[in-house]
């Protein structure tokens, strides 16, 4: 970063917040100033209090601070980008925290970076094929869009972020960025040791803003993990696919700056920016003539409240919202994802088309029965049941099983060997079973197949039960 003369000194200090005195021209807001110290403290300015008066958020409190320390302008605050961050683990100064060395052929960006404007803005609904049939199938992704990833510990959302991840690389020959925003250090650990195990390492970057990290640490890294996505987007001409855990602590960390700065709080203690705040990060995932952004998200909805303010003004940002469900998880059926939970605005006959769109409806409509009979299952037995629903029960534990699939970011621990599967082969299976193709199939033959062409020969499969 360019250093300019202006200089000053600190006036004043309350707890990570600290008034600077300029001596010479005010620094505009976003700016970053640091101590004359070794190691200096990073400060942005976040507001100008009055002639030769500013007001910033220390990013790295852990540092000495004093007043009367004297401090000196660096610019806006930057990150590093370009083909050199690829496989590496950074932090929100751009700093790499996986103990591989120095970063070589990069060169900095600013973060702060104003959306694409709509003209610039490539239009079009087109689908992001994940290789994953629940998702492609049931909740197809917006090329260029937002999706949420909504699951609790031990469901599977690490496993289906790196699987995503995983086919992005193999599949579409793009980038993948990992970006987390109030991650445990357990968690962006085992993250990172497991993606190496993986093999997907090499074609991702990770960017951590950690839990125990200040609060303006944890608002700006989705803003320093966007830069280098959209340097890969429009330099390097590569779709990106974004994962962000969690963005309701992004929402959290601009409520505790917020307070920090003294501002009155809005609804339920939230910023009375949210909105705002919240959209600056979002509008600047988009698809471009170079390439395209698309996002996945896991949201925490706080005591489940849909009606939240963080959580209504995140829906209004997602086109696919995906539900993994602990219930499913308990079964072995992974990925765990719910298929009466989760829905997507791609879903619809003029974007996906008529076949698609009417297979999706009914393998919904099946498991929407199976669920309903499943407390007379419980207490009177399958007998009870008419032969129409009994079909429909078969045929609903075949989609079941069919909509699981092996992972190739599991081989090493299930033993399947994993699958990228087609739109079409999903499509075609999902529709040869509700026709009652394979009545005479077991069950057991459809779980952790890829498409049906994987489907055992009926001897192969008795013998493999026997």
């Amino acid at each position: 970063m360019a250093e300019t003369d202006s200089a000053g000194w600190i006036s004043g200090i309350e707890g990570s917040v600290v008034d600077v005195r300029m001596t010479d021209d005010v620094p505009t807001v976003g700016s970053v100033l640091e101590t004359l110290d070794d190691p200096p403290a990073i400060i942005e300015v976040s507001n100008i209090l009055g002639p030769g008066r500013v007001r910033g958020l220390v990013l790295n409190p852990q540092v000495r601070l004093a007043t009367g320390m004297g401090v000196r302008v660096r610019g806006p605050l930057q990150f590093p980008v370009g083909p050199g961050v690829f496989g590496r683990v950074l932090n929100i100064f751009g700093e790499p925290i996986d103990r591989a060395g120095p970063l070589e052929n990069v060169e900095t960006r600013p973060i702060r970076q104003p959306p694409v404007p709509l003209a610039k803005r490539k239009p079009g609904e087109e689908v992001f094929l994940t290789g994953i049939k629940a998702i492609d199938l049931l909740v197809p992704v917006e090329r260029g869009g937002k999706a949420g990833l909504f699951g609790g510990a031990g469901v599977g959302k690490t496993v289906l972020i790196m699987e995503m991840i995983h086919n992005m690389v193999a599949a579409y020959e793009g980038a993948s960025l990992f970006c987390g925003i109030g991650e445990r250090v357990r968690e962006a650990e085992e993250l990172y040791r497991s993606m190496k195990q993986a093999g997907v390492l090499e074609g991702a970057v990770l960017v951590f803003g950690q839990m125990n990290e200040a609060p303006g640490v944890r608002f700006r890294v989705g803003h320093a993990a966007l830069t280098v996505a959209e340097y890969i987007r429009d330099v390097m001409e590569r779709d990106v696919l974004v994962l962000i855990d969690n963005i309701f602590r992004f929402v959290q960390a601009g409520a505790e700056v917020s307070a920090l700065l003294g501002r009155i709080p809005s609804r339920v203690g939230y910023q009375p920016t949210l909105g705002s705040e919240l959209a600056a990060l979002e509008e600047r995932i988009c698809n471009t003539a170079t390439g395209s952004i698309t996002s996945i998200q896991a949201v925490y909805v706080p005591a489940d409240d849909f009606t939240d303010p963080a959580a209504t003004h995140t829906f209004a940002h997602l086109s696919a919202t995906i539900v993994l469900s602990r219930k499913r998880a308990a079964q072995g059926l992974y990925p765990a994802i719910d298929p009466l939970e989760s829905g997507s605005k791609m879903l619809s006959p003029g974007i996906v088309g008529e076949r698609h769109y009417q297979v999706a409806r009914e393998v919904r409509s099946v498991l929407s029965e199976y669920e309903d009979l499943k407390d007379i299952i419980a207490m009177l037995g399958m007998e009870e049941l008419s032969e129409q629903d009994r079909a429909t029960v078969a045929k609903a534990r075949k989609l079941e099983r069919f909509l699981t699939q092996p992972f190739f970011t599991t081989e090493q621990f299930t033993g399947h060997e994993g699958r990228f599967v087609a739109l079409e082969d999903a499509i075609d299976g999902a529709e040869r079973i509700l026709d009652g193709e394979f009545r005479d199939r077991s069950e057991r033959a459809f779980y952790m197949i890829g498409g049906l062409d994987d489907l055992e020969e009926p001897a192969e499969a008795e013998a493999a039960n026997a």
